[in-house]
């Protein structure tokens, strides 16, 4: 169990608590393909999903994952809520609260708004994604995937390239793995790596660099949503410099492990070969996603503190 109220990020999560979590989800993974393993651990427990920001991918894992351990899972719906109105974040979740909702999952483009959500309510509050802070659960997956085919972390050299600056996946995976004692490289546009030095890794703006010799190669979505002026000229140059193709990826190990957080732009960070080709575990992401998402529930649920 974790004895902790919220799950805000991976930055003050020990390692004890990550592989915790990671061998836990191993169980929960058998649930997903097979209902008669589910055991209703969340049944009488109450899910609330807001979600300030689109999703695809981590709201609705999110919503199965408490339906499998037996929660009643609600969706704010914030488009249609009193947020819609003038309704504060604290106000909104203060609401919540009186109606016994046990937890709280947020997506919020504001930095550090799940920490002032869990700072006010007695609900177990779960980040979903704050600003260009940490996606704590994303990087849980993505850790989980990685033991899954690679089985220990110590000395694995990963790649993540792509929008650095802009990607709370990128700071939370640097946290998650370098914790667990993997040897991780930044690439990127320079004008995309701005302050990744601050997480104490390497950074590159040479991509065949970061790739050779790695075990995995981590591609990010380009948020065109965060930048305030564009980064680099435009599409093309960027996956001519920086997409990473089935050339480049000859420079990696031959069991090179590919990933990506989705939603993918197709033929810019990563080409469609890639994407689709044998080194490639982005689907398998998606249902670990599912299985780690079950694993945080129930162990927050079993840890009890509130």
């Amino acid at each position: 169990m974790l004895q902790r109220k919220d799950i805000l990020g991976l930055k003050d999560m020990s390692k004890e608590e990550i592989l915790t979590i990671l061998e836990t989800a191993r169980e929960m993974k058998l649930r997903i393909d097979d209902g008669s393993l589910r055991k209703g651990e969340l049944k009488g427990k109450s899910m609330v999903t807001l979600f300030y920001e689109n999703s695809t991918r981590t709201k609705t894992s999110f919503a199965l994952a408490g339906k499998y351990l037996g929660a009643t899972v609600q969706d704010l719906g914030v488009a249609t809520s009193s947020v819609k109105k003038g309704e504060s974040l604290i106000d909104t979740g203060k609401t919540l609260d009186q109606m016994g909702i046990d937890i709280m999952v947020m997506r919020n483009s504001l930095t550090g708004a799940p920490h002032v959500l869990a700072k006010n309510v007695d609900a177990h509050v779960i980040n979903a994604g704050d600003g260009s802070n940490e996606h704590p659960t994303q990087a849980l997956l993505d850790l989980y995937t990685i033991l899954d085919y690679k089985k220990h972390f110590e000395g694995l050299k990963v790649a993540i390239i792509g929008d650095i600056s802009h990607s709370r996946v990128a700071r939370s995976n640097v946290f998650g793995l370098t914790k667990l004692g993997a040897d991780v490289t930044l690439a990127g546009p320079s004008t995309l790596l701005g302050g990744s030095g601050l997480l104490g890794v390497k950074t590159t703006a040479d991509v065949k660099e970061a790739i050779t010799d790695a075990d995995v190669v981590m591609g990010l979505r380009i948020q065109f949503e965060r930048q305030k002026t564009t980064a680099f000229p435009g599409l093309n140059e960027y996956r001519e410099l920086f997409g990473i193709n089935k050339e480049l990826l000859k420079y990696a190990k031959d069991d090179v492990l590919v990933m990506h957080p989705g939603p993918v732009n197709r033929g810019i960070e990563l080409s469609t070969d890639v994407i689709d080709g044998k080194h490639s575990v982005i689907n398998i992401q998606v249902k670990n996603g599912v299985a780690v998402r079950m694993a945080i529930l129930k162990l927050l649920i079993e840890g009890g503190k509130k």
